[in-house]
């Protein structure tokens, strides 16, 4: 059963000043199965907060999106920097489990950096699997833009060397590489897909001044496509929409998120 999730990411960010409390105007006004928490670098200190703020929720947190950070060090590689990796990870990973999560998604490359020298970056897979592995969790590697290469490329060799990996695969990132239509030609690739970040981009190849994250129909993806091809692959697992919902002021548009929620459960009906 697929489930159709939204990020906090999508409702909570500086704006708002990255309120956790504002999660509790979501739960009865989002037609939704979960939510995807995305961790936030300034957060470390608050998770007794998160938790007990989510503790009295209804919505479970199937997946948690680790602290993008975490892949900016990764990539920089400077001295230090790979154990700090590890260490957030780890705790990234703690509070995961304490929310009851299944998956958690990870930035292997990321900053500016991204991949410059994704060598390292893969190589570094390994005892980042290991930690989630040891939290019982899915670690889900995101197919996340490039400035050196493309992510296609990255995560076609991360299955070569890892076999059973498993992948988050956001529509936006491929569309900016103009990497989507590759997806339906790669069954191998295909089948280490776990988990969709499902979000629209409206710009061309690689149009960093366009690279913001979009609501359904407001950018120029054939999701009519994707989700034909979903349905015949037989795709099974979660759906999430980070598509920005707040305003300048950080007034969350439920409206809109809405709207793609229900966009993405009528595209499953059919």
């Amino acid at each position: 059963m697929n489930r159709i999730l939204f990020s906090t990411g999508a409702v909570i960010g500086r704006p708002n000043n990255r309120d956790i409390t504002l999660l509790g105007q979501c739960v009865n006004r989002l037609e939704c199965d979960g939510i995807e928490f995305l961790m936030y670098d300034s957060w470390y200190g608050e998770t007794d907060k998160i938790k007990e703020n989510l503790s009295h929720f209804p919505l479970l947190v199937p997946v948690f999106h680790a602290d993008k950070k975490i892949g900016d060090l990764i990539s920089r590689n400077d001295c230090g920097d790979s154990e700090k990796a590890l260490g957030l990870f780890a705790e990234n990973c703690a509070l995961a489990r304490d929310l009851g999560s299944e998956k958690i998604v990870l930035h292997l490359w990321n900053g500016i950096l991204s991949d410059k020298n994704i060598d390292h970056n893969i190589e570094f897979y390994k005892p980042l699997r290991e930690i989630a592995d040891s939290y019982n969790l899915s670690l889900m590697i995101e197919n996340v833009v490039c400035n050196k290469a493309d992510p296609m490329t990255h995560l076609l060799t991360l299955s070569n060397i890892y076999p059973d990996i498993q992948f988050t695969f956001d529509t936006k990132m491929a569309a900016f590489h103009g990497q989507l239509e590759q997806l339906y030609k790669n069954e191998k690739l295909f089948k280490s897909i776990g988990h969709f970040h499902i979000n629209d981009y409206g710009g061309g190849y690689m149009e960093w001044e366009k690279l913001s994250t979009l609501h359904l129909g407001k950018g120029n993806i054939d999701f009519e496509k994707l989700f034909r091809f979903l349905k015949r692959m037989n795709y099974r697992g979660d759906y999430t929409i980070e598509a920005t919902s707040f305003d300048k002021n950080g007034v969350i548009d439920f409206i809109a998120l809405n709207e793609s929620l229900k966009k993405i459960r009528a595209y499953l009906d059919q």
